[in-house]
Formats: C-alpha cells, sequence, structure tokens
C-alpha cells in the first residue's frame, strides 16, 4: 500500500539503530507497529499488509535470518495486529453486538482481553524465540 512504499523509502534503519538489534528487537519492532497500526486505525488487515511491507525488508537486519525466524516474525505480526481492539474496529462491534454488551462493558471486557490476548502471544513468540 501507498503508506508502506513511502515508510519503506525513508531511511528507517538510522530512525532505529539496526546494528544493535536482535532477533528478540526485531521480534518487539515488528509486534509494535503492527500493534500501533491496528490501535490507531482499527483494520488488522491493514496494520498486516502495512507491517509487512516495512518489516519485510529488515528481516535479516534485525537478526532473523533462520525460515524459523521468519515464521516468528510473521506471527509478531500477526499478534501485534490482534492486540486492542477497541471501537474504532468492526470486530470490536460484531463481538459487542452478538454478546449484547453495552460499550463500556465491552470496552472493559473485550478490549482488555485482546491486549492481555497480544501481550501473551508476544510473550510466547519470544520464548519460541529463545527456545528455537
Amino acid at each position: 500500500d501507498a503508506f508502506g512504499a513511502i515508510l519503506r523509502t525513508m531511511d528507517i534503519a538510522s530512525i532505529i539503530d539496526l546494528e544493535s538489534s536482535t532477533g528478540i528487537g526485531g521480534l518487539l519492532i515488528a509486534f509494535v507497529i503492527a500493534a500501533v497500526l491496528k490501535t490507531a486505525q482499527g483494520s488488522s488487515t491493514v496494520a498486516i499488509i502495512t507491517t509487512s511491507a516495512i518489516i519485510a525488508p529488515l528481516l535479516e537486519t534485525f537478526g532473523l535470518i533462520s525460515i524459523t525466524d521468519k515464521a516468528l516474525a510473521v506471527l509478531a505480526v500477526g499478534a501485534g495486529a490482534m492486540t486492542i481492539s477497541h471501537i474504532n474496529d468492526s470486530y470490536f462491534w460484531v463481538v459487542s453486538q452478538f454478546s449484547n454488551m453495552n460499550v463500556k462493558t465491552a470496552l472493559r471486557g473485550h478490549t482488555m482481553g485482546t491486549l492481555l490476548q497480544g501481550t501473551v502471544g508476544i510473550l510466547m513468540i519470544l520464548l519460541l524465540y529463545a527456545i528455537v
């Protein structure tokens, strides 16, 4: 997409100190970018596509070289894109309306649940990276 193309033309390597980045740092960066995009604009699909466009050319710089490392990067992007679902996300409304929750209850239950889901997801991915 256009936003991803603009970000790719920027010298992201100089903005983020990639020389000292480890695989764990790369996984965290992928997760955070996806989570911020998801939270800001509400679409998991857009967050995944945009983050992938940003992160893919940087994987080896992040120290994510093997196929397993790259698979974990995909999981990190997915976990980030499923973090913090709130009122600008259609998934939030599907869950809240089909569950007959009011907005306040849905924000407390669903949004906090997706925050927990994303946090546990990235922690498990980091654990897998450390083990594998």
